[in-house]
């Protein structure tokens, strides 16, 4: 049953020798290169007191960040600042290797190629996991090594460590569960992200409003938090999400001889005899394939103005007497008040994550070129840069009203916090529309990247993480201006903290379109797939 498993293990890691290490690394150290900035920002016991009594009780914090244990170590806020947002990361590529190892090499037909040797029936799902696994805990490993070496405790180092790869492993078994239930790796990342997003909520409220803080202990990531690194750890948590990553695994692997390969056990729908009118052109075509994770992304960004929003008035008393903390946002985001600076920061902020969106969208036209639809349309009366530009049009299109849904929820949840929704909805929402060129040079970059170098397309994702590293933590440890001018987002000017300047939305919109000119016209003359 498992004859085989080592071989597709090798193909799978080599398949993701690009992605794998890089999610690995980028999640691996981001913790440590957080840490590294506390005793700067907080250096006095003072300062760590007024940390604990604002940021520590405040519910707004505590729905995003997670319940905040002790808040005067450099390991406890550590461990506050990233306890639900690594694991949140990291079981998502969790979900997705799952997910491309297993129902995308379904969907492609090369699972039925490789079911007709002598490979075994559970192979496949194995090496899945295995593969997903290992990143895991390599994962974990880089947390402890990174952590222990930025001078933090060891135990807390490995509590969290361990805590958040085995978040990313109960995922896995999620995802192997979903594999099994949806028909399409596109249903299937579906059916395992919003699991994981009703975790996340359930774990949201549970920790924010203490009348029903039992809601936390229905999430595994709350049960991450509840491992308490660096504040008494709670080393008996971690059998809990062992046990679940266990149980649910367990789970996938029972259901998998339930179903044929290229089926599943929720069957999809049949399709009417002819098309709707609404699904007629190349755009429509589009609009359906872009439409799920479009959706989605306006929600999340929904929520995530309407947080920031209500922070923004008050942020100037959650930094407490920090000087340093105050520099570090008003370098992100410009020096004329904390308000503004915050602002400012968080736009950009909202736009690197959108640039992630871009890169997304972008990649799902390898995806179509791979799974073998692209020719047939391309059989017909579509051209290439036709059919290229239904997708971009999502690219460009879907970001602008991301970013947009996120500057509206924003500014109206600052307004009315401030009793001056006129004032305040225009100011922000023009400082997150001003972050588009900056995305757009992503989008241009991943373009790029499939025009010239279809077969390591994903390298798109590097390019997008490399932006948004230097941008978020640049600032936070001190990088010279040189590294942070790498990043697009560094050249956007810091509205509103900041007088508007056009020059450079100018010069970022032209590297944008010759990023894309430049990969659109090498997509049209190179060899499909």
């Amino acid at each position: 049953m498992l004859a085989g498993t080592g071989q597709l293990v090798r193909l799978a890691l080599r398949r993701d020798r690009i992605v794998l290490p890089l999610w690995v690394l980028v999640i691996g150290v981001m913790a440590a290169a957080g840490a590294g900035a506390y005793e700067t920002l907080y250096p006095t016991q003072a300062e760590r007191a007024a940390l604990t009594a604002t940021m520590g009780s405040n519910p707004s914090l505590t729905l995003l960040y997670g319940p905040a244990f002790d808040l005067s170590t450099a390991g406890g806020f550590t461990a506050w600042r990233y306890g639900t947002l690594l694991p949140l990361f990291l079981a998502l590529a969790c979900i997705f290797t799952v997910t491309r190892h297993t129902r995308q090499e379904e969907d492609t037909g090369r699972q039925e190629l490789l079911s007709s040797t002598v490979v075994g029936r559970y192979a496949p799902l194995t090496a899945a996991v295995i593969t997903a696994g290992i990143g895991a805990l390599a994962t974990g490993l880089l947390m402890v090594v990174t952590l222990a070496g930025a001078g933090l405790p060891a135990a807390g180092s490995v509590a969290f460590g361990l805590g958040t790869a085995l978040v990313g492993l109960v995922f896995v078994g999620v995802a192997t569960i979903a594999v099994q239930l949806g028909e399409y790796s596109r249903t299937a990342n579906g059916i395992a992200s919003a699991v994981l997003g009703a975790t996340f909520l359930f774990r949201a409220v549970g920790d924010s409003a203490t009348d029903i803080s039992w809601l936390s202990w229905l999430s595994p990531i709350g049960w991450g938090t509840q491992v308490r690194a660096y504040a008494d750890e709670r080393w008996w948590v971690l059998v809990l999400l062992a046990g679940a990553a266990l149980l649910l695994g367990t789970i996938g692997y029972r259901l998998l001889p339930r179903r044929d390969v290229g089926l599943s056990l929720i069957p999809a729908r049949p399709g009417p005899a002819e098309a709707s009118p609404g699904l007629n052109s190349v755009l429509a075509l589009s609009w359906r394939l872009h439409r799920g994770a479009l959706i989605g992304w306006l929600i999340g960004f929904a929520v995530m103005g309407a947080l920031y929003g209500s922070l923004t008035a008050g942020i100037g008393d959650l930094l407490g007497d920090s000087a340093q903390a105050e520099q570090m946002i008003q370098r992100m985001g410009g020096s004329e008040s904390i308000e503004r600076a915050f602002i400012a920061a968080t736009a950009g902020i909202t736009a690197m994550i959108a640039s992630l969106y871009a890169v997304q969208a972008t990649l799902r036209m390898r995806a179509e070129e791979v799974g073998i639809r692209v020719e047939p349309l391309l059989a017909t009366r579509v051209s290439r840069l036709g059919w290229a530009a239904s997708h971009l049009t999502f690219v460009l299109l879907g970001t602008a009203l991301i970013q947009t849904t996120a500057g509206l929820f924003m500014g109206l949840l600052h307004g009315l916090r401030v009793n001056d929704v006129g004032e305040q909805l225009p100011s922000v929402l023009g400082a997150s529309v001003a972050q588009l060129p900056a995305i757009w040079v992503v989008a241009g970059a991943a373009v790029v990247i499939f025009g010239f170098l279809p077969k390591a397309a994903t390298t798109a994702w590097a390019v997008a993480a490399l932006f948004l590293l230097i941008s978020m933590f640049g600032p936070a440890v001190g990088a010279s201006q040189a590294v942070l001018n790498v990043s697009p987002f560094q050249h956007v000017p810091k509205l509103p903290s900041a007088d508007f300047t056009a020059t450079p939305l100018v010069w970022l919109t032209v590297v944008a379109l010759a990023l894309l000119g430049a990969g659109l016209a090498r997509f049209r003359t190179r060899d499909i797939g």
